[in-house]
């Protein structure tokens, strides 16, 4: 398998899956501001798309949606429980959460990273955000991760998400369940090694 990422975007979660699966894999920087790779290829001849992740498996089948390249890292190696088997309530809990972080949590960041976004803009964006956040941290008093004990797909999601923080200035010190969750997950081995691989952690 091959993934393509840009250093801290949303495909920083599936190459933690990646690393929690334990599966072998290539990852492979394709970064959005550029859209070039360290060989020169254009990624747009890759993915007509242009954004990542980008997983291609072996047989050259492409998935391009995080929520469901992670599951498929899951599905593929069930004994790590990186999500609830298909067809149980739990694994449509999982896929609510994995719902939930991509359209009220990273789609609330976008308008933060938008160039010549207005202010009054960034300012809504930024009290949706809070109220999200808010209600994420009352969702984790006395769980360790967003399914219970064991740390899942949806908990290296949400870890890539709100790392975004504070590059745009939302203050996270005062939901403390969060910066728990964070400090967990991010002390992980596998964590660290996808944060590693994308020169985000020395």
């Amino acid at each position: 398998m091959k993934l393509y990422y840009s250093p801290g975007a949303c495909s920083l979660s599936p190459h933690i899956a990646l690393k929690e699966s334990g599966l072998s894999f290539e990852a492979i920087a394709a970064p959005t501001k550029t859209h070039r790779l360290a060989d020169g290829t254009d990624y747009y001849t890759l993915n007509p798309l242009g954004y990542v992740p980008l997983l291609v498996l072996d047989d050259g089948t492409q998935l391009r949606e995080g929520q469901v390249i992670v599951q498929y890292i899951a599905d593929q190696v069930p004994a790590q429980q990186l999500a609830p088997a298909n067809g149980t309530l739990a694994r449509y809990k999982l896929q609510e959460w994995l719902s939930f972080i991509s359209t009220e949590l990273h789609r609330g960041f976008t308008p933060l990273f938008t160039p010549g976004m207005p202010e009054e803009a960034k300012t809504m964006a930024k009290t949706r955000l809070a109220s999200r956040l808010q209600w994420v941290n009352g969702e984790l008093a006395s769980k360790t991760y967003l399914m219970g004990d064991t740390f899942t797909v949806a908990d290296g999601y949400l870890f890539t998400v709100l790392s975004w923080s504070k590059h745009v200035g939302i203050d996270l010190s005062g939901l403390p369940n969060l910066g728990a969750f964070m400090g967990s997950v991010g002390t992980r081995p596998a964590v660290q090694e996808a944060l590693r691989a994308e020169g985000l952690f020395k």
